[in-house]
C-alpha cells in the first residue's frame, strides 16, 4: 500500500482519493493505538462500523494489517474475544522503518568483530546499554518532572515523543500496578534478530521507574504491541527485571 504512512489529507467528497486518505487513517490508528476491533477504529475515526470494515478488507488484501484473536492479559469474560486488526511486517515498513535493514547489518557486523558467540552477543548487549544511556538524560528529567503516580505516564509521552506510540492504562488488576503500552517500534525487525535490544530497553525502564518489571509481550516477537508491567507500589531499589522475550 503506498504512502501509508503520511499524514492524512483534507478528504475529498468522493472518490479514490478519499478512500487513499481514509485507509491512510485506519493504518494509522492502528499503529497508534494497537491492535483494534471495528468499533475501536470507528468510535476514533468518526466512522461507521460498515465503512471500517470496507476500509480494512482493501488493507488486510495489501497485507497492510491483518486479522487476529484479541489477546487478554489476566483473567478472561464471557464470551469468545472480539476480532482485533494489527498491523504487519509490511504495514510497519510503510510507515518509518526505512533504516531497519542498515541497523541489522551494522549488529551483524558488531557481533562478528567481536568474535561471534558469546562474545559476539555480548558485544550487541553492550551496545544497545549504551545506545538506551545515550537517550537516558531526557527521559529521567521527564520523571523526574513527574508526581510519583504520574511516572509511568510521563515515560509514556517521552517515549512517543521518540515515536514508540506509547501510553500507559491499568492492568487487568488495577490494583496491581499499570501496564506501559508501545504500539510501534521502530527497530522491531531488528529487535526480532537482536533481543538484546528489547533486553536493554527492560532493563532501562526497571532503572527509571525504580522497581521490577516485566515484558509480557513484544513486536518482535509477532505481538501487536509491546507490553511491560510496571508494579504499583515500588520498591526503594529496583530488583532485577524481567527482561526482552516473553515469559514462556
Amino acid at each position: 500500500m503506498k504512502n501509508v504512512g503520511e499524514a492524512p489529507q483534507e478528504e475529498l467528497t468522493t472518490g479514490v482519493r478519499s478512500d487513499h486518505s481514509t485507509r491512510n487513517r485506519v493504518a494509522r490508528s492502528v499503529l497508534d493505538h494497537g491492535p483494534s476491533t471495528v468499533a475501536d477504529l470507528a468510535s476514533r475515526l468518526g466512522l461507521t462500523q460498515a465503512a471500517v470494515r470496507r476500509h480494512l478488507d482493501t488493507l488486510v488484501a495489501d497485507n497492510v494489517v491483518e486479522p487476529r484473536e484479541q489477546r487478554i492479559y489476566g483473567a478472561r469474560t464471557r464470551g469468545r474475544p472480539a476480532k482485533v486488526f494489527a498491523l504487519t511486517d509490511c504495514g510497519r515498513d510503510a510507515f518509518d522503518q526505512s533504516y531497519d535493514a542498515l541497523a541489522v547489518d551494522a549488529l551483524r557486523w558488531i557481533e562478528r568483530s567481536a568474535g561471534g558467540g558469546a562474545a559476539g552477543e555480548a558485544a550487541v548487549a553492550a551496545f544497545a546499554r549504551d545506545r538506551i544511556e545515550a537517550q537516558a538524560e531526557t527521559y529521567r528529567k521527564a520523571l523526574e518532572a513527574a508526581a510519583p503516580e504520574q511516572r509511568t505516564e510521563a515515560l509514556a509521552k517521552a517515549l512517543s515523543a521518540d515515536g514508540y506510540a506509547a501510553a500507559a492504562r491499568s492492568a487487568p488488576n488495577a490494583q496491581a500496578g499499570e501496564q506501559l503500552c508501545q504500539h510501534h517500534c521502530p527497530v522491531a525487525h531488528a529487535a526480532e534478530r537482536y533481543p538484546q535490544l528489547c533486553e536493554a530497553e527492560t532493563e532501562f525502564f526497571s532503572r527509571l521507574l525504580g522497581t521490577h518489571v516485566q515484558r509480557l509481550a513484544t513486536i518482535a516477537h509477532g505481538d501487536g504491541v509491546c507490553t511491560t508491567f510496571i508494579p504499583k507500589t515500588t520498591p526503594s531499589s529496583a530488583s532485577a527485571s524481567t527482561a526482552g522475550r516473553n515469559p514462556a
